[in-house]
């Protein structure tokens, strides 16, 4: 069994650089990509949902380089040179989480956010929907801690706290309701969303 506190992430990895239709450019350690305002790489964000329709979130370890402390998605993260998106994905959750879990794709965008003088993530993030069925083991060299959230009860600490949380997520949360409510209503279950996918 590997340590599920182990380090998974360095500054030198190579990650995929891209244009706006995600075709590969080039490849960049990920210290270079996140340095100023960023250059535009290949990501991901994974939701999952447990049983109960509720979010799995996390706390970023306070040694991460930007946004250190905030919340976010279940695990987002970077393909790295020669890595297909659903090989990354499944490492990642296995690095991150120590879980498995089935993905289904849904959509991806491009965003920039910068984290004053440390940094930016400029990315074309895939975003996608899958179901939590093992107990998570976070890993606390990225993780520092978990929470489960009914959609109702991230939407009020979103709006009641919304510097607590990344920009990507925020992004992503609001789109994945507005414009892929039946999607997301397959995981969080039926209710709010589900109306507005008619």
């Amino acid at each position: 069994m590997q340590d599920p506190d182990r380090i998974v992430s360095s500054e030198t990895e190579e990650l995929i650089l891209v244009d706006r239709e995600d075709n590969v450019t080039g490849f960049l350690s990920k210290a270079d990509c996140h340095d100023g305002d960023g250059v535009l790489h290949r990501a991901f964000s994974v939701f999952l949902f447990d049983a109960e329709g509720r979010l799995l979130i996390q706390q970023r370890a306070p040694g991460k380089r930007l946004w250190p402390g905030y919340w976010s998605n279940t695990c987002c993260s970077h393909p790295r040179r020669g890595e297909a998106l659903d090989v990354a994905t499944s490492r990642r959750l296995d690095d991150e989480l120590n879980v498995r879990a089935e993905l289904e794709f849904v959509y991806r965008f491009i965003y920039r956010a910068r984290y004053g003088s440390e940094g930016s993530e400029h990315e074309l993030c895939h975003v996608f929907l899958g179901r939590l069925t093992d107990e998570p083991r976070p890993n606390v060299s990225e993780i520092a801690a978990l929470r489960c959230l009914s959609p109702s009860e991230l939407d009020a600490e979103l709006k009641a706290s919304p510097d607590s949380f990344t920009p990507w997520f925020k992004l992503e949360w609001d789109v994945l309701k507005e414009s892929h409510a039946a999607r997301l209503s397959v995981y969080a279950g039926p209710g709010i969303y589900e109306a507005r996918s008619t």
